[in-house]
């Protein structure tokens, strides 16, 4: 099984099982507000699609205050249950962060943003991770809050897609997408795409999380969300293509998925696999993540 290199004590102890009477398909990693999953990444897999998948993943949390944790390894057995391992974070602390991904090309390396618009890039080693730089998305038009982020490469480039969530009938949600140099953390000319999705129909963020598939196809997490004690509802749609030129071409979402009860805020796909990590910010009642076919 692939671990990044700092991860592996995260399989390590005793794994935590989604409580009695829940969904046993989810499987919790935190008990509080503080301890949600606002994104995900995968970081190694094996056994996908047996009885016992085992997957590593990084998720970030969208803590605001000092000192409180950032980033997290977790260790999931299938079944069995997850086990989340706080990790130190070293740098400009992060406020708000809502997505991950790795960076192409470079193994170990991983960018985090931020709703505001900030970017950071970091290395893992040690338990710790380690900004590397800052940068910031290019302006978006009117207000954005932004809960997406994904890397991709492509006919030996790198396209970035971020994401507006939106708000209800208010405002749809905003995929944008641009070239973007990975060593100098810059952005080409940006592309911009509405998407509403049918479900939730209440107090729904339209895109709630984004990653690129293989060939460029678009993944979203939509979600709805009425307040911290919920109810929580979600759905996953694919929702079109993003070029190598980083051109999107959008149409109606595709259902890939819908999940009552959870607010999912993360989304991963395992290399290779219609599964999917899905991870939930579900606020007073922590966070949970599972697996489901959601990748196809």
């Amino acid at each position: 099984m692939k671990i990044v290199a700092g991860l592996a004590l995260a399989a390590a102890g005793a794994l935590t099982s989604v409580p009695a009477g829940a969904d046993s398909a989810w499987h919790r990693v935190g008990d509080s507000i503080t301890e949600g999953v606002s994104g995900a990444v995968i970081t190694g897999s094996s056994g996908t699609g047996a009885a016992k998948s085992v997957v590593d993943a990084l998720v970030v949390r969208d803590n605001k205050e000092p000192g409180q944790n950032r980033l997290a390894a977790v260790h999931l057995v299938d079944g069995e249950g997850a086990k989340p391992t706080p990790l130190r974070w070293s740098g400009a602390e992060p406020v708000d962060l809502e997505s991950i991904d790795a960076v192409p090309g470079k193994p170990g390396e991983y960018i985090a943003l931020a709703s505001a618009g900030t970017g950071y890039a970091f290395t893992i080693a040690g338990g710790t991770a380690t900004v590397r730089k800052t940068f910031e998305l290019p302006s978006a038009k009117g207000k954005a809050n932004y809960e997406g982020f994904a890397l991709a490469e492509q006919d030996g480039g790198t396209v970035a897609v971020w994401a507006d969530r939106g708000k209800a009938e208010k405002r749809p949600g905003r995929l944008f997408a641009a070239p973007f140099d990975t060593a100098k953390f810059t952005f080409g000319k940006v592309d911009e795409a509405d998407v509403r999705v049918p479900y939730p129909e209440e107090h729904v963020r339209h895109i709630s999380d984004v990653k690129i598939r293989p060939g460029g196809g678009l993944l979203i997490s939509s979600a709805s969300d009425d307040g911290d004690d919920g109810p929580f509802d979600s759905a996953v749609y694919r929702v079109g293509t993003v070029s190598a030129k980083a051109r999107l071409n959008t149409g109606k979402p595709e259902s890939r998925g819908r999940f009552t009860g959870h607010k999912i805020e993360g989304i991963a796909c395992l290399p290779g696999s219609a599964q999917g990590l899905l991870g939930a910010d579900d606020e007073n009642l922590g966070g949970y993540v599972r697996l489901a076919g959601v990748c196809t």
